[in-house]
Order: structure tokens, then sequence, then C-alpha cells
């Protein structure tokens, strides 16, 4: 029986959310042959909210960040990699990362014997169709980790020459609000000045429409299953419907502080590796919490865009020149980005003030706080991707050590 790793990140209450999950995790049990381990890595107050909702449920763990921490400490210590401390912050850190915490659930998915992750966020819910809820897991048990040539799918468009070679990534997207929350200014004309920033440079004025015009807008509701056997398009799939079997185990994500989409790399590995994988329409309902609409919330999400925005200077070279899983590889070309001249990111700084404070209202204070930390954002853009070859080389030893590591009370 394959023993497969479900898990949720959070930092905030989702109860409703981790119920939804949790439900999902007895379909996959009750209809493949799959061991399902439900992990929870639960950095919020609200933990015996969830432990309630968790409760009765089998091979279930939930980890608050001391019992994190106790893990990674473990796992650090018999690794034997250099800076154990560094690692130790690049894993947990004191600030909210997405691809850190994906990172620890990679780990820990190892530790308890698990071929694979399949990754929800905690604002989401899950479509209903003709009175069942519509899970991702289903599309994803029926193709990750086979040989593609075995993998189930409604259209192949694979390459024969991949067909001998296991399905790396399956994955959808979302439908409701947007990914980004900047839907309340999409009519605005600095919409496009704002988006547009997250294309590499020498793109030309159509190739940039057309990506505004794609970008974080999600797809069509659920009316029957399609997927898609194929090298998966980065556009296609989101990281809050997404699942993994062994690219997780050898190359791990950006560890970036307070940034949007510093968990999508291992995506843009799998297509520049072309890696089998299926892209499928059990998309997810994504929603936006309270929080994010108070003042400090707003400014915060809106900083972390920004960070998303400089930090592409640095993986649109990668992308450009990856084209292989070879994590020595990969880390070569990641330290090699950081050579860039930094004037392209200074000259584009400028322009994400500019396009913030056209936008006006309560986006004004976004660009008066992009002017005062203009030096310290560039410098952390910059300061992330050193950071990411780090822990690209310490990565094998980790996954190596993680093997075995005891993990907790389950």
């Amino acid at each position: 029986m394959r023993r497969i790793c479900l898990t949720v990140p959070t930092n905030r209450e989702c109860s409703a959310t981790l119920a939804e999950v949790s439900e999902e995790a007895r379909y996959a049990a009750r209809h493949f042959d799959v061991e399902v381990h439900l992990l929870v890595l639960d950095s919020s107050e609200h933990f015996a909210a969830h432990a309630g909702v968790l409760s009765g449920l089998d091979n279930v763990w939930h980890l608050d960040e001391a019992a994190q921490r106790a893990f990674l400490q473990r796992v650090i210590g018999r690794s034997g990699v250099a800076k154990p401390d560094l690692v130790l912050d690049l894993m947990l850190p004191d600030g909210l990362s997405y691809g850190a915490c994906t990172n620890r659930a990679f780990l820990i998915a190892v530790a308890l014997g698990c071929e694979s992750v399949h990754r929800r966020d905690s604002d989401l819910y899950f479509q209903t169709y003709e009175g069942s809820k519509v899970f991702p897991i289903h599309a994803e048990l029926l193709a990750l980790g086979r040989p593609a040539r075995d993998a189930v799918a409604v259209e192949d468009r694979l390459d024969p020459a991949l067909r001998d070679r296991r399905v790396a990534m399956v994955g959808g997207s979302f439908v409701g609000e947007m990914s980004v929350d900047i839907a309340g200014v999409r009519d605005h004309d600095a919409y496009f000045d704002l988006v547009s920033l997250w294309a590499a440079d020498g793109t030309g004025e159509a190739e940039k429409r057309a990506l505004v015009e794609e970008s974080f807008t999600g797809s069509e509701p659920f009316d029957g299953d399609r997927s898609v056997l194929a090298v998966v398009d980065p556009m296609r799939v989101d990281m809050h419907n997404i699942s993994f079997y062994g690219l997780h185990e050898r190359v791990p994500l950006p560890p970036a502080l307070d940034t949007i989409g510093s968990d999508y790399f291992l995506i843009h590995v799998a297509d520049k590796a072309r890696l089998p994988g299926v892209w499928h329409n059990r998309h997810i309902v994504n929603f936006h919490t309270p929080e994010r609409k108070t003042d400090a919330g707003f400014l915060a999400y809106q900083m972390r865009f920004a960070k998303f925005i400089l930090s592409m200077y640095y993986f649109h070279f990668i992308y450009e020149r990856m084209a292989s899983d070879d994590p020595a590889v990969i880390a070569a070309i990641v330290r090699d980005s950081t050579w860039q001249d930094r004037g392209a990111n200074e000259a584009k700084v400028h322009r994400l003030e500019a396009a913030y404070r056209r936008l006006g209202g309560r986006f004004t204070a976004v660009a008066d706080r992009i002017a005062e930390r203009r030096e310290r954002l560039l410098l952390e853009a910059r300061r992330d991707i050193d950071d990411f070859a780090l822990l690209i080389d310490a990565w094998a030893p980790l996954v190596e050590a993680a093997r075995g590591t005891r993990v907790g009370d389950a």
C-alpha cells in the first residue's frame, strides 16, 4: 500500500478548510489503495480549535512550531550540513515564508515514509458537482508516481520519448477570488503597469498584455473531469492545488521571507526538465480571509507582491537557463543569477512605486512603504537567492537524514 502525505500549512484560523481537507483524506483512503497521512503545520493561535476538527482521524500529524523545530533540529543534527543554525533559520524562519513551510512538509513526509506530497492551502474549499465534493486528490492518485505510459488522464499530449519516466507532478488551478488580491483595481489603467512588471525583460508589448490578462485569474468551474498528460505549463497549475512525486526530494523551494510566489519553483523545474505531469480541472475554490482586508493585512500582502516582482529578476534568469532537475546544476545557475547588474531591478522598484501611487487610495501607503524601504527590498531580493543556493546544497543530506527521523506524537 502506498503511503502519501496530504498537507496544509497554516498561520491563521482555518477550521472550515481543515474539515474539508479531512474529508478529502477520507475520500482518498476509501477510493484508492493508499495510507493517507494528514500533516497540518500550524503556526496559528488556533491550535486547540484545529485539533478539535482533526480529532478522530487516523494518521494525523498536527504540529505546532515547537514540534516542527524539534523535528528539524533532529534532522539537521543527523545531516552534518554546514552552517546548521542558518539552515534551521531557513527551514523555520522568524517570519512568513511560503517556501519554507512547504519545505518542512517535504522533510516530514520523507520521515513518515510517504512517497508523495499533496499540498492544499488554508484559504480554500472544494467545489461541489452533482451533489459531491470535487477532490483534487482523485486526479492526483490516478497518475502521480506512475510510469507516464500507465497514468490515467483524459488527454495524452506527452512526447513518446518521455513515456517511461514517472509522473512527477499533478496539479490543478482554482476558481473564485484572484490568487493575488488586486481584483479591485483591474479596471484601473495602472493595473497593467503593475502586473506587467513580473514579465521577463525583453517581453514584447503583446506578450505582456496576454500575461496580464491571464495572471492570477483562475479557471472555469468543474463540469466533468478533464485532465492532460504532458509537460505541464506552469501557468496552468497553482501551489494550493499541487502534488509531487520524487522531485521534492531532489530540490527544495526558495525559503524567501514575505514573498508571494516563492513556493512555485518546482513547477518550473518540472517544466524545464521535461518531467511528465498531469494538469486537471478539479480546481479548488480560493477565497480571501478577512485579515487581508484590514489596513495592516492589506499593506503586508501588497509588500509581499512587491518582493515577488523584485525576485522575478533573478528567477527569470534561472528559468531561462534551467534544463534539468539536477540540484548541483540548478544551484550553480541560482548563484550565477546574483551576478547580474542590479540596475534593472533598481529601475523596476521605481516603476513599482509609481504604479502603486497611480492606483491611489489605500495603495498610496504601499507606494510610501516601497519608497521608504527601496534599498532594503533590493538587498533582501538578492539575499533570498543566496539563501536558496545554500539550501539546495544542503537538501540531499537533509532528506537522507529525515528518513526514519521521529516526527512526534500522532
